[in-house]
């Protein structure tokens, strides 16, 4: 033996290691009455975290329809922009736009067929009542008549012939020579051939009026204002056809004018007040008129008084046609607003706008005094403190929730 192998103690491997059990209760290996209230309690455990899930489930589902159902309401409630009326200077005087037109405007026809011979008038002149305007030929007409005079003539001498056959056999009846018969035979010829001559008479008249018809004079004094035909053009005035004008006439020395004052002005409309008017082409000057009659009755379409103002014109300065301002004086001075017209809402109720009062809309029935086009003046029925909405929707009810817009509210009716 060596050194080394005296320190060396072998010691035998084992060849199997039993495990050691450790010492456990022995209540954990018994079956008895206390394992059914643990699997209970486990049970009731897992129901209760399972319903705690499905609770916490439903409870976020509903809460974020909530939430959708307040976002969509609140995203369908409009938000509107609104603007509030303008105060204007209250006023005295209105000035409504006319058209002025000829105190009597006429086509002129013919009455008989032909054609045109001469014209002595063209447009722009003036003429007298009665004055020759046109000659017409009728060579149809002329014979016409010349054979209604010649029937005429024989229908004459039969009843000259047959007065003379009646009076010879009244005288012959007496005693007895021609029978009664005979004699009434001859007094009843002799009446229709005096009912002949009648007719035949009337013929000749009415071609005579025809032929009278030749000649085209004016039915007053006037202007011609147009010319439609000229020489050797066909004149039909046959009832089978549309009658072609001859000439257009117009007396101007009185001119009226048409204007429609608004209904909220026609209490202070009266007949024989003067009625002042002016024209563009005339700057500073101003030519008196009257007003002499109106409808006594409201447009239910535009809701105006339709009233006639004429004015005497005998020098001719104002022309048919022209455009005029009316000025109609009121007796009480009218406190008006004015709003933009994108704000008016048509509907069959009338004019109305659309107010915000306490978040909610407010249909409003107005009344115009004037239209500038882009904005209109309201006579009565706003404040200039009532927020009224702009471009209001065809759709919008009284009492519609909404929203105002935050940009809008500074803006005016002008």
């Amino acid at each position: 033996m060596t050194p080394k192998e005296e320190n060396v103690t072998i010691t035998p491997r084992p060849e199997t290691i039993e495990p050691q059990t450790p010492d456990l209760p022995m209540h954990r290996f018994v079956t008895g009455p206390g394992r059914p209230r643990v699997v209970w309690l486990l049970a009731l455990i897992a129901l209760a975290l399972v319903a705690a899930v499905i609770y916490s489930g439903i409870h976020s589902r509903a809460a974020a329809e909530s939430r959708l159902k307040q976002r969509t309401e609140a995203a369908a409630i409009p938000t509107v922009a609104v603007v509030f009326p303008r105060e204007g200077a209250p006023t005295n005087e209105i000035v409504l736009p006319g058209v002025a037109q000829a105190f009597i405007d006429a086509p002129i026809y013919a009455r008989t067929n032909g054609y045109l011979k001469q014209w002595y008038s063209d447009i722009g002149a003036g003429v007298k009542k009665n004055q020759l305007l046109a000659v017409i030929e009728t060579p149809e007409v002329d014979q016409q008549l010349e054979q209604a005079r010649a029937d005429l003539d024989t229908a004459r001498a039969n009843v000259a012939l047959a007065k003379i056959t009646s009076d010879r056999w009244q005288g012959l009846v007496s005693d007895g020579s021609v029978s009664q018969q005979e004699t009434d035979q001859a007094v009843i010829n002799l009446k229709a051939t005096q009912a002949t001559v009648e007719s035949r008479a009337a013929n000749v008249r009415r071609l005579e009026q025809l032929q009278s018809f030749e000649k085209i004079y004016a039915p007053f004094d006037g202007i011609i204002t147009g010319r439609s035909t000229d020489i050797g053009a066909l004149i039909d005035a046959g009832a089978s056809a549309q009658p072609k004008e001859l000439f257009h006439m117009a007396a101007t020395r009185t001119l009226r004018v048409y204007v429609a004052v608004p209904e909220v002005y026609s209490p202070s409309v009266r007949s024989g007040d003067s009625a002042p008017l002016t024209l563009d082409e005339f700057p500073g000057e101003i030519f008196r008129g009257t007003i002499v009659r109106n409808t006594s009755s409201i447009d239910l379409a535009s809701r105006t008084l339709l009233v006639e103002v004429d004015i005497d014109n005998p020098a001719g300065r104002l022309l048919p046609g022209a455009y005029v301002f009316v000025h109609l004086k009121l007796p009480d001075r009218t406190h008006s607003v004015t709003i933009p017209a994108n704000a008016l809402i048509f509907r069959k109720e009338g004019l109305q706008v659309a107010l915000v009062r306490d978040g909610k809309t407010r249909l409003l029935s107005v009344k115009i005094n004037h239209d500038y086009g882009n904005s209109v003046e309201i006579a009565s029925g706003l404040q200039p403190t009532d927020p009224v909405i702009v471009d209001p929707s065809d759709s919008l009810v009284d009492g519609t929730p909404v929203h105002l817009d935050k940009n809008s509210g500074g803006g005016s009716g002008k």
